[in-house]
């Protein structure tokens, strides 16, 4: 389970934030979920949290074998990317004097609290130090998974209303893989922006760390994916739970990065457990319980 398939999380949501054909995806979801779930011999997950829900709506899940494994990282493929460095284009105006934070990713309503977050936290440093903080460009890129040209933004009209647009690109349209990567290697620093939903993992955020850029991000309490980055020293957390105090703090994150003083200090021993070997093996291991449960051949 990479993401949610039965969710009913948009349910008590205003239409206006219910994503496009949502009244057919929640039936058909909802139809077609449990004649898959229920004839699975196994279960992976990127987040405990789908797990325990799958497992609530159908308990004889409780006896299967089930395992909790995100996305590997691979360092090789920023390699590759250094090697073929000629052939990419940044999707941005990296514009000289400015200091550019990147963002590579799913935008959404169910963002919103983190992004005011991060916006007052910028307003801040507006108000405070307005030289400095006015250097500082925000670009989310790849916000939107509808076809190209077609996409609606969720970012830029929060940024409209905090007064800030001035400061804030959005690009709907999504990016390759690797020219992903190749735009967090240009960028100055990084930030992720996570879920109000308490299930939500950023399963990918991998890259992010091995891009080796000061990190910022924001992430509801019970998020894996702050756990995975505050083990690996790999940058900041906040979570969507602070008010108050945590904008301070935010400010004062964005003013390290501003001022240069910010480098990436990641644990790199303690990152090695979400490599992709390490990651491949316990994938291994789930699928010969898998096996053994059922009694079938093992080769």
């Amino acid at each position: 389970m990479q993401d949610p398939w039965h969710s009913n999380y948009y349910e008590d949501k205003p239409q206006s934030e219910k994503p496009a054909k949502y009244w057919f995806s929640y039936r058909l979801n909802k139809f077609l979920e449990p004649i898959a779930i229920k004839q699975a011999d196994g279960i992976i997950s990127v987040s405990k949290a789908y797990i325990e829900t799958l497992c609530k709506r159908y308990p004889g899940l409780k006896t299967v074998p089930q395992a909790v494994i995100t996305f590997g990282a691979y360092a090789k493929d920023f390699e590759r990317v250094q090697k073929n460095w000629n052939k990419f284009e940044l999707p941005f105006e990296k514009k000289d004097g400015c200091t550019h934070l990147v963002y590579v990713g799913r935008g959404g309503s169910d963002m919103k609290d983190a992004l005011i977050l991060l916006f007052n936290g910028f307003r801040k440093g507006l108000n405070d130090q307005y030289e400095l903080f006015s250097k500082l460009r925000f670009h989310f890129i790849g916000t939107s998974y509808a076809p190209a040209g077609k996409g609606i933004q969720t970012i830029m009209p929060i940024a409209i209303k905090m007064g800030i647009s001035a400061y804030v690109e959005e690009q709907t349209d999504r990016i390759p893989y690797y020219q992903g990567i190749f735009t967090l290697l240009n960028a100055d620093g990084l930030i992720v922006i996570g879920s109000n939903d308490v299930q939500y993992t950023a399963s990918k955020v991998y890259p992010y760390i091995l891009a080796e850029k000061p990190l910022l991000t924001l992430f509801h309490s019970e998020s894996s994916a702050a756990k995975i980055i505050k083990e690996c020293e790999a940058g900041e957390v906040f979570t969507l739970n602070d008010k108050g105090l945590v904008i301070e703090e935010i400010s004062h994150e964005l003013y390290l990065i501003l001022s240069g003083k910010k480098k990436s200090t990641t644990n790199w021993s303690a990152f090695e457990q979400y490599s992709t070997k390490n990651l491949t093996e316990k994938q291994c291991e789930l699928f010969n319980s898998v096996l053994d449960a059922g009694n079938l051949p093992n080769n």
